[in-house]
């Protein structure tokens, strides 16, 4: 992967986030759908992904697509593009200014390439295969604080599946009371993106698809940081469970995250 390509993925999602930020005063509570129990979509986000889609497909001909919206439906065996066009909907259709585009580019089963462009602060955060975490051009790193109890978490609520609810409000518990807080905003892939940056110690989740961490936890890593599943292995893509944080704090958390919620 080479920054030429990055740079290129980049514009496609300023373009997209563009647009969406251009449509953020004009829905209407007619406009939202409703794919799920509390899984909110709209106009915007399929023609924000129809837009990434069209952009990203003359990048590497032949790629596939895994999209939350499902406005196209290819197969690779070598490359698939991860996008999520708002992560964040909720944030957006309320108003809430949160959200972001997110892609990711998957070689077989290897991240390779994320992009984040946060949108209401103009925020780029992106990183390739064998390059630094990026904001805005300026290197990014996770911290290096040590110690659990020094440390700022970010998570996300249950919406939709609340099946693990219970060992998640125990961990919830525990980590309140033994942290410097948790803060949830809204968007799994500007909490992942804030881990990076070091504005986050850590970040943890369950209920989440490819498309929420994929770009987020590639640059995690690109930035010094560890990402898992709760079990601490490598099954965060795709098992719908994550721990992402710096070095410093991951073996902490992630023994307080499994031993309740695999006891």
């Amino acid at each position: 992967m080479t920054r030429q390509l990055c740079d290129q993925v980049i514009r496609i999602a300023e373009l997209a986030g563009n647009f969406i930020a251009g449509e953020q005063n004009k829905i209407r509570s007619g406009d939202i759908e409703y794919k799920g129990f509390n899984d909110l979509v709209s106009y915007v986000d399929r023609e924000a992904e129809r837009m990434i889609v069209e952009g990203l497909a003359p990048l590497i001909p032949g790629a596939g697509f895994l999209t939350e919206e499902n406005t196209i439906r290819q197969a690779s065996n070598q490359f698939r593009w991860v996008i999520d066009p708002i992560d964040g909907t909720t944030n957006f259709l309320h108003g809430v200014p949160c959200y972001c585009v997110s892609i990711a580019l998957l070689e077989n089963s290897e991240l390779m390439l994320g992009v984040i462009y946060e949108i209401n602060l103009d925020e780029r955060f992106y990183a390739w295969k064998g390059s630094p975490a990026y904001l805005n051009g300026q290197t990014i790193r996770v911290t290096t604080i040590p110690q659990l109890n020094k440390s700022l978490l970010a998570t996300g609520f249950p919406y939709n599946n609340f099946e693990r609810v219970g060992p998640y409000m125990e961990v919830f518990d525990y980590l309140m009371k033994h942290t410097h807080g948790l803060r949830r905003l809204g968007s799994a892939a500007v909490d992942l993106a804030y881990v990076a940056a070091g504005r986050f110690e850590g970040f943890y989740e369950y209920g989440l698809n490819p498309w929420d961490v994929a770009a987020g936890a590639f640059i995690v890593q690109q930035a010094g940081g560890k990402v898992s599943d709760f079990s601490g292995g490598p099954g965060y893509l795709f098992e719908k469970e994550i721990i992402a944080c710096n070095y410093e704090i991951f073996d902490e958390l992630q023994g307080i995250v499994s031993s309740i919620f695999y006891r």
